[in-house]
């Protein structure tokens, strides 16, 4: 068993709980103690290791490889030395396993053949049963659960987000189709969202059974929609969902981009941490949520293409205006883009660990 799935390091009271596990509970660390750190999208997009082993085709032919997917989870924790591994997935494979009619198009994103348009396709999401319908996946979270000395951090998609693809039938810029079901016919809206919760819930406590330690629900387009908006159609239903695998004990992270006036909505949902983008400051997203929800972030992916001194800059303004506090992981504002040199990404986790400190509490009281 890795050290990381033994009782002391699951265990929120103990010395030896992963860093990674600690800052999402916003536990203090001791003297010499680390801010930890990974990255969305480590797995694949910029690394020559990944481009050797990935192969062509669809994504969702790879994560049907449960020995590969394994093997694409470990590469950045190997190279990069963050403290956490993300499973190596996408969002859209609940959907794609049940045969709702979804691929991943390299270059273009999810790509729905037929799209949902009325309450007949509510038929097409049918309950998911993660043994039948993605052993592979099971699979390979067994095998890294084996393998992996740090924590795994299994996902799944936020309603709203796989909701806006199954309607749009594609990557969308202004989520037209998606806002029109949701004001014009509420009721089926919800029950939509409903379908996708149920989804999304089984698939992750499916994840933690098999070894994951963490879990992020990925509501990547949420930032589309107003605070108001949000509150009445999406809120209710990212608040069940978590509630629902609240009892399996593992740190849940909400994520999602350009969120910045919807934190604290995020938060409301019933989370342990709140993942933040490059567009607010750690220090002012902290006084958007509740003091002790943890926060993930943020530095700019894009600023990791200049040069290394400008990126290290950024990358202490972030440690800086975290100021200590012990709810803090560090992570880009969003993904690993693929053109940028995996180097710079070896150094900011270097510096993070050298630099960063969490040994601040939280007020007295709040935990």
């Amino acid at each position: 068993m890795p050290p990381d799935q033994s009782a002391s390091a699951t265990d929120p009271a103990s010395p030896d709980l992963a860093p990674f596990l600690r800052a999402c509970r916003g536990i203090p660390g001791g003297p010499g103690d680390r801010v930890p750190v990974w990255f969305m999208r480590q797995a694949g997009r910029s690394l020559p290791e990944y481009r050797a082993v990935r192969g062509s085709g669809s994504i969702l032919d790879a994560i049907a490889d449960p020995e590969l997917s394994a093997e694409i989870t470990l590469q950045p924790v190997r190279r990069y030395g963050v403290d956490a591994a993300i499973l190596y997935s996408d969002i859209v494979v609940p959907v794609h396993a049940i045969g709702f009619g979804v691929d991943v198009v390299p270059g273009v994103g999810p790509v729905v053949s037929d799209p949902f348009r009325g309450a007949a396709d509510l038929d097409r999401l049918r309950p998911l049963d993660p043994e039948a319908d993605t052993p592979y996946v099971l699979e390979t979270v067994r095998i890294l659960s084996r393998e992996l000395t740090v924590p795994l951090i299994g996902f799944a998609g936020a309603p709203f987000t796989v909701a806006s693809y199954l309607i749009e039938g594609r990557p969308s810029r202004t989520y037209g189709l998606t806002k029109a079901l949701m004001h014009g016919d509420p009721a089926l809206w919800h029950e939509l969202m409903d379908r996708l919760v149920d989804l999304a819930v089984v698939s992750l406590r499916s994840q933690v059974d098999a070894g994951a330690q963490a879990l992020q629900v990925f509501d990547s387009w949420a930032g589309a929609l107003s605070p108001p908006v949000y509150q009445q159609f999406v809120l209710p239903h990212s608040r069940r969902l978590f509630a629902e695998v609240a009892d399996l004990d593992v740190p849940r992270i909400h994520f999602g981009v350009g969120t910045g006036e919807l934190l604290g909505l995020m938060a409301a949902a019933g989370v342990d941490v709140v993942g933040v983008d490059w567009r607010v400051p750690i220090d002012v997203a902290r006084t958007r949520v509740p003091e002790h929800v943890a926060l993930q972030g943020n530095l700019d992916p894009a600023l990791c293409l200049a040069p290394w001194d400008v990126v290290a800059e950024a990358t202490r303004d972030v440690l800086t205006r975290n100021a200590g506090h012990p709810g803090h992981v560090f992570n880009l504002g969003h993904g690993v883009l693929p053109e940028l040199d995996p180097g710079i990404l070896e150094q900011v986790v270097e510096l993070v660990h050298a630099e960063g400190r969490c040994d601040g509490p939280f007020p007295e009281g709040e935990r």
